[in-house]
Parts: structure tokens; sequence; C-alpha cells
């Protein structure tokens, strides 16, 4: 019973995919989306993650600084250990799981609105693929943006 509703559910999300990753109608319309969706999930999520980033780094700082209290240490210790912590380690990471939590959110509540407003389907009676026209330009613009936060 597990197993049918588990493979009931992949075939669905299959389904889905499928009609999402098809080639867009409109290419103008989608390219407005795509620059739409890029300004909404990428730029506007820079405040969040540099304001994050900055007091995770100067947490960082501090713990290195308090555990570390050493007469053989160089002072320049903690800086270059804390610099090296954020780029190689918690940049990517960190950055990666404010944006997940940020940009969901923000997605799932676009769409929610949307189909309890029934606009996900007044744009499948006029014959728009409705899982193309939403989902595609937001992936491929945080795919676009991601690299560049």
């Amino acid at each position: 019973m597990f197993i049918t509703k588990w493979l009931a559910a992949f075939g669905r999300y299959l389904q889905l995919m499928g009609r999402v990753l098809s080639i867009p109608e409109r290419w103008r319309m989608f390219m407005r989306q795509y620059v739409r969706e890029m300004s909404s999930l990428g730029v506007d999520s820079i405040g969040i993650v540099l304001l994050i980033s900055f007091f995770i780094g100067a947490v960082i700082c501090i713990q290195i600084k308090l555990n570390i209290q050493s007469p053989w240490m160089p002072t320049f210790t903690t800086g270059y250990t804390t610099r090296e912590i954020m780029l190689l380690e918690f940049s990517s990471s960190i950055m990666c799981l404010i944006l997940a939590g940020k940009v969901g959110s923000n997605i799932a509540s676009e769409i929610g609105t949307m189909r309890v407003t029934q606009q996900i389907d007044a744009l499948e009676i006029m014959g728009v693929n409705s899982a193309s026209f939403l989902i595609l330009p937001k992936v491929v613009g945080m795919m676009t943006m991601i690299p560049f936060l």
C-alpha cells in the first residue's frame, strides 16, 4: 500500500516536471517573468544574506578569540581563521540554507495565494501551461542568481 502511494506521488511529480521543463510557448513572456523572478528572488535576498552572514562571522570571530588565547598565537590568527571558515565552509552552505528558507517561503506563499484566488485555474482555462508559466522562470532565475549571491 505504501509503495503504490509512493509510486503514484512520484509519477505525479514526474508529470509535473515534464510540464515544467517543456519549451515556453511565448519567449517574450518567459523572459519578462525570468527577469522579474531574478529580481524578486535573487536581488531582494542580498540584504538578508549579508545581515545573517555578518552576524555569523561576528560570532565565529568572538568564539575563536575566546577559545584560542595563547601567547604563542599571533594576533592575526583570529581574523585569518574567521576568513577561511567563512569563505570556505559557511558562505556556500549557510547562504543556501538562508536562500532555501526565504525563497521557498516566498514561492510557496505566492503559488498558494494564486491557488486560493483561482488564478492558476484561470491560466489553465486560457490554455496556458500553468506549470511552465509559474515554475520554470523561478527555477531558472534562481539557478542564475545563486552563483552571484
